[in-house]
Formats: structure tokens, sequence, C-alpha cells
């Protein structure tokens, strides 16, 4: 029997984790169109999207649910009742309610935590670190997404530590975003710092475009960003991610519960840099910086 494995996420750099995903079931020597098959859901930014999405695929009765980043995860879980999921949550999913414990999940749903909320901190100390005299730093999330809550929350604190000020501007969706990016003007911050939003993921493009245009350097926590334009990353790799996160799927295809299957971190975490970025908009990187990234893109 083909088993059907639902998978929901944001689109934009969270491809990476479906492409993870893929690799690493064929480890296990499950084979794609025999063993199962994918239902892939890009939602597009749409947390609204995700909740109908959810409920469909659970009425279409597959057999678990692969969510891609936290507010997806947290959206499919308020949607339905029964079906095991498997996230990739870059939040901590006992802060935000995914799991009772990391041992023991204790409910439907388990998974791979990838380290992005809690390195925010280091991630801005790289950024001053690139720009010595940075003093003002934006930020955009969505104000409906408790994941992002969260992210600004740790920003906020990890920005006033060092004596920079955070300048938030909520978009509760992708249209105020898209009015945000054409309405920022040269001078309102000195760079960039992405926080964990699925749906800024999706737009990461539009965000990246504008921030170039406007000679404005980047911290986002996705190598794949810095590869499509984007200054600098230092997180967890999304693909390494969805490979681990296989290995729930092929034990709850085999009947393991997901509440005693335990949460697991991917710990490895890549600096990454883009110097042609940093050449076109004018900011010269410290050799001691280059030297320091795992991922210098040229």
């Amino acid at each position: 029997m083909t088993a059907k494995i639902g998978v929901i996420l944001q689109g934009g750099p969270w491809y990476a984790a479906v492409e993870g995903l893929r690799d690493g079931l064929k480890e296990l020597g499950l084979v794609e169109g025999t063993n199962f098959v994918l239902e892939i859901r890009d939602t597009k930014g749409d947390l609204r999207a995700v909740e109908n999405t959810a409920k469909e695929l659970e009425r279409a009765k597959v057999s678990l649910i692969v969510t891609a980043a936290t507010s997806v995860s947290l959206a499919a879980q308020k949607a339905t009742e029964k079906t095991p999921i498997v996230f990739v949550a870059g939040t901590n999913p006992v802060t935000v309610g995914l799991v009772d414990s990391i041992r023991v999940p204790g409910g439907r749903l388990t998974g791979v935590q990838i380290r992005a909320t809690d390195v925010i901190g280091k991630r801005f100390e790289l950024l001053r670190e690139i720009i010595p005299d940075l003093r003002r730093v934006i930020t955009f999330y969505n104000p409906n997404n408790r994941s992002a809550i969260e992210a600004a929350k740790e920003a906020r604190e990890a920005a006033r530590i060092l004596g920079l000020e955070l300048v938030e501007r909520k978009v509760a969706s992708v249209d105020e975003l898209q009015k945000e990016l054409q309405a920022f003007k040269s001078g309102e911050a000195d760079a960039f710092f992405a926080v964990s939003d699925a749906m800024i993921d999706n737009q990461i493009q539009s965000v990246i475009d504008m921030s170039k245009a406007k000679k404005l350097p980047t911290m986002l926590y996705e190598s794949v960003e810095v590869e499509q334009g984007g200054l600098a990353s230092y997180s967890s790799d999304f693909k390494d991610a969805g490979h681990l996160s296989a290995k729930y799927v092929q034990q709850i295809l085999a009947g393991a519960s997901p509440s005693q299957l335990p949460v697991e971190g991917i710990d490895k975490l890549k600096f990454v840099i883009n110097l042609k970025t940093a050449k076109q908009i004018g900011l010269s990187i410290p050799e001691r910086i280059l030297l320091r990234a795992d991922k210098v893109v040229e």
C-alpha cells in the first residue's frame, strides 16, 4: 500500500526541507511513488490557508502531515484532530505548545527543531561585527504569528543588550508587507534583520530586492536566502532538518506513536556571506569575518 504524506509549507526557502525529506526517505529505503507519495501544498504565506489545507488533508485520510515552519505547524495542529504531524520548527516547540516536552512529546506531534530563534543574539553580534557603526535595525513580522511574536521578543532583548534600536514593522498580510517595502526610505535603518516568520520567508526575495536597491545589509536565517542575494545568514540548514524529519515519517508509518518519539534538534550552524551582494551595496566585509564563514558566495 502506498502511503499518502501531506506536506504543508509557505514556499520560499522551506522547499529545501522538502528536498531533504525526499533524500532522507530514499536513504531509508522508501521509494517515492511505490512506498509513499507526497501531497505538497504551498500556502504562500497565508496562515488561514494552512488551516484549510490541513483540514483537507485530514479529510483525504493522509497517513500523516509534515509541516515546515513553526507557524505552519501550529495552524495545522489547530485545524486537525487525529492526523499525526511531523514538524520542522525554528522556535522551541514546548514554548509555543506544539509538544508537552522534548523527551516525551505526549500528543500526535513530534519532529525537528532548527536553531533559528535561539541564535538571534549571535546573529545580531555577527551583524554588528560586519557593520561596526550599526545603530538601527528594521524587521518585518506578522503580529498574528505566535512564532514570530516570540522571535521578535528575543530580537528586541538581543538588540537592547547590544545597545541597538529594533524598528518593528508589523504586517498581517503579504499586501501589507509589500506596501511597507515600497514605503521604506534609505536612512530609516542601517540593516534588515529577519525574525522567524514563514510569511516573510515566502516573500524574502522582495525583501532582498528592496534591500539591495536601498543598499541595506540583510541578516537572514537560511543560507538559500543568501544565495538569492541576501548579505548573510547564521542558522541551521533547512535541508538538514528535512532530512532528519524523514526518520520520524518512517517510524510513524511503521506504527510508532508521535507521543513517544523525542524531538531532535539540528545543532550544526552555518555562517554564510554573499560577497557579491556586499560589493553591490558598497559594504566592505572585514577579512577576519570572511575567514569565519562556512561559505562565501562570490
